[in-house]
């Protein structure tokens, strides 16, 4: 096996190493740990962080690739496969290669569409043909697959709930253990922990039920190549999460430095700003990133020997789709922090500061850049959102990701033609629009959260 590192990989590690630290700095200011604190009390930010914690896991899992070793060698060295896989594609092996011929709905033992099948008398009929992994247990599905299906599901989800809390035990058993540290805002504590322990035992049985069903039946259908839709569903969140996540560092340096500048310099720099992200406003955005998708394209297919896999041409489409959508996105926020940084301008701290002779590069990273970091924050976790969507947009119109990258966009341009069929197929669509409403949803019911704690309007009591 040989570990192979994609470029969206390193910045997915850098981003979570930046995370850990971040968390272990604020821990440590307890004027920085208390927003957080009012998040914990939330409970459906906490809710929400959970279903968010659970898509991450699977993008962070997804993100570890290698490559397996072939058996045979070349002059005495080991030869690897040219097919990149991740953690995530050997856990859910069966998923990945348990293909059918074609279409096949959620739960069915047969396929879509009729074919000519021989009969044990030699005669050619038209018919249903049975699929060659989903049901095939059952000797009649016409009369056992919806018991079977009921009674799978529920020991699968039996399971999870025995699971989840045995884990919820430990950990309350593990709290117990721990010196008390006071009983201020119980009740409100008590609310985050109440609807993060229902949301796991949700969850867990909702995992479980699929887990165990999953064996047996394609639960989500097949595609047109007879790919298993649900692994196609888990295999997007990585996607989606990329364009999110490394969009979000792309343009935060852009909005954050400029936005500062604007706002505390004024003058010529402000102008010479201002005429740049109006220029860029003005733009339709959609045009503007269709015509550096289509420039980039042609350079990475003039340069098809700078990689050495489809896997790493892929990785290089995807991370240069996050760089000119965070160039191209980071105008909003740039406004929101040249509006704030106008009025910090004017505080009376800021002021003394100036008349002390402070140089403008402390008063901009000790008493400006902290002030503005709660609308960073809030921004950036709304902004989230919008990217994920973004992607779908871009992808469903052809100036998207690699068309070898599964995303949720390509799941959904691909699901356009198989709507218009008869009998339609309806499930790919309605799998990829199930994922990213719950993961959208999640991360907007979370930036509310974040918002509420960090608005010193709504907590001038504490």
């Amino acid at each position: 096996m040989k570990i192979v590192i994609l470029w969206t990989d390193a910045l997915i590690f850098l981003l979570i190493a930046v995370s850990i630290a971040g968390a272990w700095w604020i821990r440590r200011r307890p004027h920085l740990l208390l927003p957080w604190q009012r998040v914990a009390k939330s409970g459906a930010g906490m809710a929400s962080l959970l279903v968010l914690s659970l898509f991450l896991f699977v993008g962070l899992l997804d993100s570890l690739h290698y490559r397996s070793a072939l058996p045979e060698k070349s002059n005495g060295q080991t030869v690897y496969s040219p097919e990149v896989l991740s953690a995530f594609d050997a856990l859910v092996g069966g998923l990945r290669s348990r293909t059918e011929k074609t279409y096949s709905a959620p739960f069915a033992a047969y396929l879509y569409a009729k074919e000519s099948i021989e009969s044990p008398d030699g005669r050619t009929l038209r018919d249903y043909p049975r699929l060659k992994y989903g049901g095939m247990h059952l000797i009649a599905p016409e009369r056992d697959l919806a018991g079977d299906v009921m009674r799978k599901a529920a020991l699968g989800a039996a399971g999870g709930l025995l699971v989840a809390g045995l884990l919820i035990f430990a950990a309350g058993w593990a709290k117990r253990s721990l010196p008390a540290r006071g009983k201020e805002g119980g009740g409100a504590r008590s609310e985050g922990l109440r609807a993060i322990t229902i949301t796991a035992l949700l969850l867990a049985a909702l995992i479980g039920a699929s887990a165990n069903l999953a064996g047996y039946y394609h639960i989500l259908g097949t595609d047109k190549v007879g790919q298993d839709v649900l692994y196609l569903s888990l295999k997007s969140i990585r996607t989606g999460l990329v364009i999110g996540t490394v969009t979000t560092l792309v343009m935060l340096p852009f909005a954050l430095l400029l936005g500062l500048a604007a706002g505390y310099f004024r003058g010529w720099v402000d102008d010479v700003i201002q005429y740049v992200y109006t220029v860029l406003s003005s733009i339709p955005g959609v045009l503007l990133i269709a015509a550096a998708v289509l420039m980039m394209q042609v350079v990475i297919e003039m340069h098809a020997g700078w990689f050495e896999t489809a896997a790493a041409r892929a990785d290089v489409r995807l991370l240069c789709l996050c760089l000119i959508l965070g160039v191209t996105n980071w105008t909003g926020l740039c406004r929101l922090l040249r509006g704030e940084t106008l009025k910090l301008r004017e505080m009376e701290y800021i002021q003394a500061a100036q008349a002390f002779g402070v140089s403008s590069f402390r008063i901009l990273t000790r008493h400006i850049a902290p002030n503005v970091m709660h609308i960073v924050l809030i921004s950036v976790v709304m902004d989230f959102s919008a990217l994920v969507l973004a992607e779908a947009v871009l992808s469903y119109v052809g100036v998207g990701v690699d068309p070898a990258t599964i995303s949720f966009g390509a799941m959904i341009n691909a699901a356009r033609l198989e709507m218009g069929r008869d009998p339609m197929v309806w499930w790919a669509l309605a799998s990829a629009f199930g994922f990213m409403l719950v993961l959208v949803l999640a991360a907007n019911l979370f930036a509310d959260a974040v918002r509420d704690a960090f608005d010193p309007r709504l907590n001038r009591a504490e």
